[in-house]
């Protein structure tokens, strides 16, 4: 157990500055997170541990968590949707007491004898902790985004009043180094969902005003649901959007890894590029991984039927096209109001070829570019005169391999119970809308 010591107001003011430095240098919070922990303990801020909390606009994620430790450095949870019920633990908690009194703060000493108002006292105790200050830190009044988090010290004589002003002082420099971390995650969470990560990318770098883009070559997949007017009709307006989504888990998720990347989706279909150079070797890497992809993805939709079947649900079909050429890749549509996308006499060919499967009663039909880079065993089913294109065009069917597919089987997300600290988190988020006596009794359910 460290002693109480005078803290270094002149390092202290260093570590600010590094905040500063290091939100406009545009640091990730993590780094942030990491480098500020290590730096007040250098500067000799007897912390033994700092454990800190982000709310997020996140499609998968509610919260960040980060807690660091003198003795093994930091850890980083992310906390997803879907929570089940609280557990009584987060009731007990610092945090929600901070929530549900509508206080800033709060700070105990940890009696290693005497009982302990909060559980995770019990833990602290065991690392030797002596003195715990617990706080709120918004980002803004109408913001859902905030930090929360706690100090802890295992000196002996626990916090000084300058050690307390230090930390305070610390932490507001803090929030506006994490906030502006945040929002530059937030700005690359939602690019890169809405638009994919090429694009994104490229948005983020700049690539912002109409006309921008640029022309490369790619093996592209079209992929569309059948019969979804009817299935609209039948199901209702959830119920298929739930269909769609499942669908688009099942269907689309293999394009987009493994050097693919899913475009767009366009109402019930979707378009993937998988860009290559303009040379041989390329373009069979790329045509090769996106068949693979169509292998896998026939696989999780046929999964996908089998449970549909046991609910007394029809099969879900569907057609792919396969093509590969020079695609347009940039930015089109209102001054005010543009789209990130692929377009050109590739794309519409792509887009006839999958139109093409509802003809032959084949869920995959491809090009005869396509087979020729992908190599491997192809069906002629015969030669079409594309609207558009010049020359007819012949169209094939894979065969697939019995050892194609390794990875068939759904890979789904392991949805576990929420942690204390996303609990905080959406409490957090959930005070901002809702009065505090609802909100207790809602978690006390």
């Amino acid at each position: 157990m460290s002693t109480q010591t005078d803290v270094s107001t002149i390092l202290l003011d260093k570590v600010a500055d590094w905040l500063t430095r290091s939100s406009l240098a545009g640091e990730n919070l993590e780094t942030i997170i990491r480098g500020f922990c290590e730096r007040i303990a250098a500067a000799g801020l007897p912390i033994a541990r700092v454990h800190l909390t982000f709310s997020m606009l996140h499609p998968l994620y509610d919260a960040l968590g980060f807690t660091w430790q003198r003795a093994s450095g930091l850890v980083v949870e992310g906390y997803r949707h879907n929570a089940g019920e609280k557990p009584e633990r987060f009731l007990l908690s610092p945090y929600y007491y901070l929530l549900c009194n509508n206080l800033e703060h709060v700070r105990r000493r940890i009696d290693a004898d005497g009982p302990h108002e909060f559980p995770i006292f019990d833990e602290l105790k065991k690392q030797g902790v002596t003195d715990y200050l617990a706080f709120v830190q918004p980002f803004s009044g109408e913001s859902t985004q905030g930090m929360m988090g706690s100090w802890s010290t295992d000196s002996s004589a626990g916090f000084s009043e300058s050690m307390i002003g230090a930390l305070l002082k610390l932490q507001n420099h803090l929030a506006v180094a994490a906030k502006m971390a945040v929002l530059g995650k937030l700005a690359d969470n939602m690019l890169t969902t809405y638009l994919g990560g090429n694009a994104g990318k490229r948005v983020l770098n700049g690539q912002i005003r109409r006309g921008d883009g640029e022309t490369i070559r790619a093996a592209l997949v079209m992929g569309d649901m059948r019969q979804s007017t009817m299935l609209a009709e039948r199901e209702g307006r959830q119920a298929y959007i739930d269909t769609l989504n499942h669908f688009f888990d099942a269907i689309a998720a293999p394009f987009n890894r493994g050097g693919g990347e899913i475009l767009s989706f366009m109402g019930d279909g979707f378009l993937a590029v998988y860009p290559c150079g303009r040379h041989k070797d390329p373009s069979k890497v790329a045509c090769q991984a996106a068949l693979s992809a169509v292998f896998k993805a026939q696989a999780r939709v046929a999964e996908l039927n089998r449970d549909r079947r046991k609910d007394g649900l029809s099969d879900i079909r569907y057609g792919i096209g396969l093509h590969v050429g020079n695609v347009m890749f940039g930015n089109v549509g209102l001054k005010d109001r543009l789209t990130f996308s692929a377009f050109g006499s590739a794309v519409n060919e792509v887009q006839r070829l999958q139109g093409l499967t509802k003809k032959y009663a084949r869920e995959i039909v491809a090009s005869q570019a396509f087979a020729n880079y992908c190599g491997g065993d192809w069906t002629t089913l015969g030669e079409e005169k594309l609207r558009g294109v010049g020359q007819k065009v012949t169209v094939l069917l894979p065969k697939q391999s019995a050892t194609v597919v390794a990875d068939e089987a759904f890979d789904e997300v392991a949805y576990d119970g929420l942690s204390e600290a996303e609990q905080v988190m959406l409490l957090h988020r959930d005070a901002k809308t809702q009065d505090q006596r609802p909100l207790l009794e809602k978690f006390m359910q």
